[in-house]
């Protein structure tokens, strides 16, 4: 369980052998077969906590590269699959341990700004073509 807002850096594909909320497990282990062992998000996490922690918030931003094998790293993992590195995944720590829901939203408002100020600076657009 989260006690910092933890920003996850990669998300991967192998190794997933508990069973979920409905009781369900991949045969394979895995998110996607034949897809790559680890798929890290375009964004560049450190960045982020480095200057989310540095705008004094009095909220703990921290870098995982491992989100756990389990609900939240294959979601991660199909959804950076499916994008093509263009996602991210923000664990959050209950409400008041530590954090308050002022604070986490405060932390997140700023995490959030951050991720699209780095995809503005980047001058990547990808637009979505579902639908034509």
């Amino acid at each position: 369980m989260a006690t910092t807002v933890t920003l996850e850096k990669c998300g991967h594909n192998h190794g997933y052998t508990r069973l979920d909320n409905c009781h369900f497990c991949p045969e394979s282990e895995c998110c996607v077969e034949g897809g790559p062992e680890c798929i890290s998000s375009v964004l560049d996490m450190d960045v982020v906590c480095k200057r989310v922690n540095s705008s004094d918030l009095g909220v703990t931003v921290s870098v995982s590269k491992d989100a756990g094998r389990y609900l939240c790293d294959f979601t991660y993992y199909t959804s950076l699959y499916l994008g093509q590195g263009r996602s991210a995944f923000v664990h959050v720590p209950p409400l008041g341990k530590p954090y308050s829901a002022e604070e986490l939203a405060r932390a997140l408002r700023a995490v959030v700004l951050e991720m699209l100020e780095q995809v503005e600076r980047s001058g990547v657009t990808q637009h979505c073509h579902h639908g034509q």
